[in-house]
């Protein structure tokens, strides 16, 4: 009987030292000890301003140095529109460490979101997107395959002059594409398309003989052809015509 009484005397002397050490540690106690107020921030802005790193950071600040939740910063600093990943630390006594990874856009989807390089979509306000970016458009469920025939066609098209800008999926399964002069190039169904395709790219270089400024439609769903609607020759100039100059 006395040494169990003696364990648990020991239980509690143990317990009223380790308590108040875990309790500070968890910010359970002394919660506005040792304050953070200083922020460190890591990172390659070129979408993200530093203003709104601070603006969703500043109210966390001021807490003590134990009582500061990581995670809680993290989440805060995650939800802005270009944040791809955080990492959040502490350096004693007063400092909150902030490595953050920021979102590449590689193109845009059905003109509302971008896609980053890592495939995942997010949205941001228009104007903070300055650069000129793919424009692919499809179903939801089907973001992947676009990505994927874009980088097949963007690879076909690389030995002509045609650069491929965007893809178009419709919901019945149509593919299309659309070239930075504004060109439009039907391809049909999945099935076909990559034949339809590389018969198109074979007979290209004759088919654009004569016909410098290039077409503006074609349409690949024939058995055994396409459509070409050319652009327009461009108006002779006076000095192209030799016309005396004033």
């Amino acid at each position: 009987m006395r040494g169990a009484i003696r364990l648990i005397a020991w239980c509690l002397a143990i317990a009223l030292v380790v308590m108040p050490v875990v309790g500070v540690l968890r910010g359970w106690f002394a919660a506005d000890r040792w304050p953070v107020t200083q922020l460190t921030v890591q990172a390659e802005f070129h979408h993200l301003k530093a203003e709104q790193i601070r603006d969703v950071v500043r109210p966390r600040l001021g807490h003590g140095f134990f009582a500061l939740d990581l995670d809680d910063v993290r989440q805060a600093v995650s939800a802005l529109p270009w944040v791809e990943s955080v990492e959040a630390s502490k350096r004693w006594p007063d400092t909150l460490l902030l490595r953050i990874y920021e979102r590449q856009p590689f193109a845009r989807w059905n003109g509302r979101q971008l896609i980053s390089r890592q495939g995942q979509l997010f949205d941001v306000p228009d104007n903070e997107v300055a650069v000129a970016l793919p424009d692919l458009r499809g179903p939801d469920a089907r973001l992947a395959e676009v990505v994927s025939f874009y980088a097949d066609t963007r690879r076909a098209f690389a030995g002509t002059h045609l650069d491929i800008t965007g893809v178009a999926l419709t919901e019945r399964g149509s593919w299309s594409l659309t070239s930075a002069s504004g060109a439009q190039i039907v391809l049909g169904d999945r099935q076909q398309a990559n034949r339809r395709l590389r018969r198109f790219l074979d007979v290209y270089p004759q088919l654009l003989a004569g016909h410098d400024n290039g077409f503006a439609y074609a349409d690949l769903r024939y058995t055994n052809g396409f459509a070409v609607r050319w652009l327009p020759p461009a108006a002779a100039t006076p000095s192209d015509t030799g016309a005396p100059r004033t």
